[in-house]
């Protein structure tokens, strides 16, 4: 990850820049935090996401129209 950073600024040219160890430590802690927040978000929605790409067979779509019915 580091070394696509300093190839990046070694493509710009002479540039007074770098990383300090704080920077490092921030970019790990964005990182865990933003897979934890995916993961909480799929298992809190997991139902939704799974209703969205599931289908009903037809014998329980025509057992719901039957109770819709009654």
């Amino acid at each position: 990850m580091f070394h696509l950073a300093g190839v990046l600024l070694s493509i710009l040219g002479d540039k007074q820049a770098y990383l300090d160890p704080g920077s490092g430590s921030f970019l790990l802690q964005l990182l865990i935090a933003g897979l934890l927040g995916t993961a909480l978000v799929l298992r809190t929605q997991w139902s939704k996401i799974k209703k969205l790409f599931t289908r009903k067979n037809v014998k329980e779509e025509t057992e719901d129209e039957d109770n819709d019915e009654a």
